[in-house]
């Protein structure tokens, strides 16, 4: 790997294999989630396609870029990923507050993040938390049913898919509570069925808005953003509350 820096203190990484190399026609979609130079059955690797998709997700969330480029089939890759410094003029994606408002539109606004995935939850929680939100984070369905009617946030976002019990069983529960302003909650799916179909199961079950894993933070804050709008007429403006506010 190699490493560059400029005059604004902006990074570059760089690394070079000589290994099976990228086909031309696949390399506009090497970062695409779920993609794979050999989607067969009987391919010789394993995986998911998700691995470079995350990587593109983490750093266009640090401000940076990254990109592939590759000979051809057999004749190497070379991966390189930008990062703006802290002298650069570039702002990093999505962590500018508003300009002239001191805070963003999710100032105060309580979040229940439920994932099974520890990644996940720090991930979002940091996300949110420099959007200005107050975030709380459970690993399971029956935790989080138990810290929703607690701690009562004005947003819920679940995963979808968890052990013992996932997101549809929890929002279902959440819906029939006897307390209808806690049952009323927004509430968010998070999940890597992305399909029309898997979309109008989530909003059948109770969820009001619906984003595909790996998220794009872009279209994650817009959806935050419109569940805030639900409750932003009735939300209490309440101070920071303590340390299990912000639980990992």
């Amino acid at each position: 790997m190699k490493v560059f820096a400029d005059e604004e203190d902006n990074a570059s990484f760089v690394v070079t294999d000589s290994g099976i190399g990228i086909a031309e026609r696949f390399l506009p979609h090497v970062f695409d989630r779920f993609r794979q130079a050999d989607g067969s059955l009987t391919r010789s690797h394993g995986g998911l396609g998700l691995g470079l998709a995350i990587v593109r997700h983490i750093v266009e969330l640090h401000g940076g870029v990254a990109s592939v480029a590759s000979g051809g089939e057999n004749r190497g890759s070379t991966f390189t990923v930008l990062l703006p410094g802290t002298n650069s003029r570039r702002q990093p994606n999505g962590f500018s507050r508003p300009e002239g408002t001191g805070e963003s539109d999710l100032e105060g606004v309580r979040i229940l993040v439920v994932d099974d995935a520890a990644d996940e939850r720090n991930l979002l929680k940091m996300i949110l938390t420099r959007e200005g939100a107050e975030v709380r984070s459970e690993a399971s369905a029956a935790d989080a049913l138990a810290a929703i009617q607690t701690w009562r946030p004005d947003i819920l976002i679940s995963d979808i898919a968890m052990p013992t019990e996932d997101g549809y069983s929890l929002v279902k529960k959440v819906r029939a509570l006897e307390d209808r302003m806690i049952a009323a909650v927004p509430a968010i799916a998070l999940t890597a069925h992305a399909r029309v179909e898997d979309r109008q199961q989530a909003l059948d079950a109770g969820f009001d808005y619906h984003v595909g894993k790996p998220f794009d933070r872009a279209k994650l804050i817009d959806a935050v953003g419109a569940a805030a709008d639900l409750t932003s007429g009735s939300r209490r403006h309440r101070p920071k509350s303590p340390a299990h506010g912000t639980r990992i």
